[in-house]
């Protein structure tokens, strides 16, 4: 592919000058001093508490701390740090106490009883069982519109409180009394322990959420039962957490504090690592991957988590399915991991990622579905020749790919480019925009073919297929299929883990095929860490744990 390879090394020397650009003499994009520049009142000294803290890129800004509200990894991985529910998942994503104690199971698998510790919000008020009830009934509530409610609908009336069509006390969670919070489901759910570790799922205090409706969006008014307190909010610029002293395991809480910087440019990112200015990036520069790999300096783990592209099936001509399946076949993923991004990613075989269990825990989803796309030029030419006669076409309409601002994505974009290029022929137009104008355009199904992303809320397969569901708030391709749509509501209903997950596995068969979406590659975790620093957890079932975390 010779035009592929120019546009690689393109890129490559690109990087190689914004990286030559940048100096340690210059400031930091955040609006801290460089190192060795004591004029800013913030630059920690050495010696000083304040350089025991963890530096961090949470790349953008929260899109809320409000639990139900932020539903992001921005928003998530800081509240993971602030607060706490029911249950924490382990370095093995394996369900563990947390906020509960303990907990027992109905033998029909649908009553959970939690027993809660002795514990107490940052403003020192005890964590109730009532807290979780109003929180969880809050979240359910149609007047927050919160984007995570339907995960709660695995609890009975849940599903119709939120939906209009019940009342909130036809929720059944309830507060036995302050330490014993009860939850009936709908039918059993093997993954409600996982769920309760998702901060969609943490308490909040009643009071306050009730005397300020914008209590999460400055550090004075937050208030929160977790391991750090948040006490310092530059927004768009960053955010400081400190070691919280009424957290129940306050004792067993090694690191005092961190800072989450919001540097949305990975050029800028990676130059702050290298001066110290971050611990830890995610951002591996490509002239230097190859090598960084080698000598291990790269810290790769298969995470849970997929990119992909969508297309419009409203908006022609992708409301044609074989000319979808043509640009999804057109796609060499292995080149694109291998030689455009440099992460060692793995191709986007499926739309299920690596890191979920398959039945009973044997096996992994992915590895037992199998391959079910890769690049197949030929195949591709005669999808498109076919769907072009299908709809009268003797030219492609113009075709638009529109992708978020930000260094890989651009690069993706223009490997796939150049892709459908060579392959089909087409030329396809980009269109580069921030992230909420993205969110806004797959929405209102304003686009042709748009990056996406998918992070699993918990760890079942279930929880990447759902979400294209007819009426599913993020389908957002105008796609449906019946078919499809029964499979994934027969899996919520089947006790059966094995049935189950044939059941989904079936369910993303039909997806691939039907071609609304063309995954790109899995995602995993690849970063470059401090010497100085030891103890962070982040599986790839869940959000970043700081409470063991080392600086040295």
């Amino acid at each position: 592919m010779e035009k592929l390879s120019t546009l690689l090394l393109t890129a490559t020397l690109g990087v190689s000058m914004l990286m030559a650009g940048c100096t340690s003499g210059q400031p930091a994009a955040s609006g801290e001093a460089a190192p060795g520049n004591t004029a800013q009142p913030n630059a920690p000294t050495p010696g000083d508490q304040a350089a025991k803290l963890l530096l961090l890129n949470n790349i953008k800004e929260p899109t809320s701390l409000d639990p139900p509200i932020g539903f992001d990894e921005p928003s998530y991985n800081i509240l993971n740090n602030l607060m706490e529910g029911l249950t924490r998942l382990d370095e093995n994503q394996k369900p563990q106490p947390a906020a509960a104690s303990e907990w027992t199971v109905s033998v029909d698998g649908k009553t959970y009883t939690f027993t809660l510790r002795d514990n107490k919000w940052s403003n020192g008020e005890p964590v109730k069982a009532q807290d979780f009830e109003f929180a969880w009934k809050r979240m359910l509530d149609p007047a927050l519109a919160s984007p995570a409610a339907s995960l709660a609908y695995i609890i009975e009336g849940a599903e119709a409180y939120n939906s209009g069509k019940g009342p909130a006390d036809g929720v059944k969670v309830k507060a036995l009394d302050d330490k014993t919070l009860e939850v009936v489901l709908a039918q059993p759910a093997s993954w409600t322990l996982l769920l309760a570790s998702n901060p969609a799922f943490f308490p909040v205090h009643k009071a306050t959420v009730e005397k300020d409706p914008k209590w999460a969006a400055e550090a004075a008014s937050f208030v929160g039962n977790g391991p750090f307190k948040l006490t310092e909010w530059a927004h768009d610029s960053e955010l400081k957490i400190m070691k919280s002293d009424t957290y129940w395991d306050a004792a067993n809480v090694t690191l005092s504090g961190a800072v989450w910087k919001m540097i949305d440019d990975e050029n800028t990112e990676y130059q702050m690592f290298t001066n110290e200015e971050l611990h830890r990036t995610t951002t591996v520069p490509a002239d230097m991957a190859d090598q960084l790999f080698k000598d291990g300096k790269v810290f790769v783990r298969d995470g849970a988590g997929t990119e992909f592209y969508r297309f419009n099936v409203t908006k022609e001509p992708f409301d044609n399915a074989n000319i979808r399946k043509a640009f999804s076949l057109a796609i060499d993923r292995k080149t694109l991991v291998d030689l455009v991004l440099m992460r060692q990613q793995k191709p986007g075989t499926g739309f299920v990622s690596y890191g979920l269990p398959d039945a009973n825990g044997e096996g992994q989803f992915r590895e037992v579905g199998g391959e079910l796309v890769n690049f197949n030029p030929d195949e591709a030419k005669k999808l498109l020749e076919q769907g072009m006669k299908e709809k009268g076409y003797t030219k492609l309409p113009e075709v638009t790919l529109t992708y978020r601002s930000g260094t890989a994505n651009e690069k993706t974009a223009q490997a796939a480019q150049e892709m459908w290029k060579q392959t089909l022929g087409v030329d396809v137009k980009l269109q580069k925009v921030e992230g909420k104008v993205l969110t806004d355009m797959q929405k209102q199904l304003q686009y042709q073919i748009a990056r996406s992303s998918w992070l699993p809320d918990f760890g079942d397969a279930i929880n990447f297929l759902d979400i294209f569901q007819s009426k599913a708030a993020s389908n957002r391709t105008g796609w449906s299929n019946a078919q499809f749509d029964k499979l994934i509501q027969d899996a919520y209903k089947e006790p059966d883990d094995t049935k189950r997950l044939k059941l989904l596995h079936d369910a993303e068969k039909i997806l691939v095929d039907e071609a609304p979406i063309a995954p790109l590659y899995f995602y995993n975790t690849s970063l470059l860490s401090s010497d100085k620093v030891s103890g962070v957890q982040s599986s790839s079932l869940s959000y970043t744990d700081l409470r063991k975390a080392v600086v040295k």
